[in-house]
C-alpha cells in the first residue's frame, strides 16, 4: 500500500487490485461533517494496519460516507459500510448496479444534489459514472473516464471502455464543464495523479487549447 497526503485532510492511497492485477487509487477526505471515502479498497497485504489507521480517523471524525465513481469501483465498500455503519451514496442511474455489488445504497442522488463534505458530482459520457469535485481542495476525483498518461498528465479512457453511442469526442464534450472549475489537482484511479496545474492537464486531455 502506498499512501500520500495530497493536502491537509486529503489523502490518496493505492492498493493492489486482485482482479485488475495492478494498483488502483482511492481517496480519503476529512470533511467537516465526517470522513468521505471514494472508491475504497482495503489492501490485502496490509489490512490490519489500514483498519487501525482508519478506525482512529473515524473515532475522531464521526460519520463515514462512501462515494463511488462507477459501479466497477465498489471494491471494499461492503466491508467499510458494515464496519462503520457508513452511508453509501450512489447516483440514481447507477444505484441498481452498485447495490448488486455492494449491498443497499442508503442515499441515491442526482448530480446537482449536495453530497457530504460539500462534494459535487458531475456527469460524464458514461451514464453510470460521475466525476467528483472537492471544492475545499480544488480537486477532481475520477474513476475510469480520466487516467494518468504516464508522463505527468492525463488522458481519456480507451474507446473500448465507452458505450457504443459514445466516442472520444463525445466523452470530451461531456467533461468540458469541468474546465469551468478552478482545478488544481486531479486524483485518478488508474495511473499517477496530477497534483499541480490540474486544469491545464485536463484541458490537454480534452483537446482544448
Amino acid at each position: 500500500m502506498d499512501v500520500r497526503e495530497v493536502a491537509p485532510g486529503l489523502w490518496l492511497w493505492s492498493a493492489y487490485h486482485e482482479e485488475w492485477k495492478e494498483s488502483v487509487g482511492c481517496v480519503f477526505y476529512q470533511a467537516s461533517d465526517g470522513v468521505v471515502l471514494i472508491d475504497p479498497l482495503v489492501p490485502a497485504d496490509d489490512a490490519e494496519h489500514f483498519w487501525r489507521a482508519l478506525d482512529r480517523d473515524v473515532k475522531r471524525a464521526g460519520d463515514v460516507h462512501v462515494l463511488i465513481t462507477v459501479f466497477w469501483h465498489v471494491r471494499s465498500t461492503r466491508e467499510v459500510v458494515d464496519r462503520y455503519t457508513a452511508r453509501l451514496w450512489a447516483p440514481t442511474r447507477a444505484r441498481q448496479a452498485i447495490e448488486r455489488r455492494a449491498g443497499t445504497v442508503t442515499d441515491a442522488y442526482r448530480p446537482d444534489d449536495e453530497l457530504p463534505g460539500g462534494v459535487r458530482a458531475y456527469r460524464t459520457g458514461r451514464a453510470a459514472e460521475v466525476v467528483f469535485w472537492i471544492d475545499e481542495h480544488r480537486a477532481l476525483v475520477a474513476g475510469d473516464v480520466l487516467l494518468g498518461d504516464g508522463e505527468g498528465g492525463l488522458r481519456t479512457c480507451p474507446e473500448s471502455w465507452l458505450p457504443d453511442s459514445v466516442d472520444h469526442p463525445k466523452l470530451a464534450e461531456s467533461l468540458r464543464p469541468l474546465l469551468d472549475l478552478p482545478v488544481e489537482r486531479v486524483l485518478v484511479s488508474h495511473g499517477e495523479p496530477v497534483l499541480a496545474d490540474g486544469r491545464a492537464a485536463l484541458a490537454a486531455a480534452l483537446g482544448v487549447k
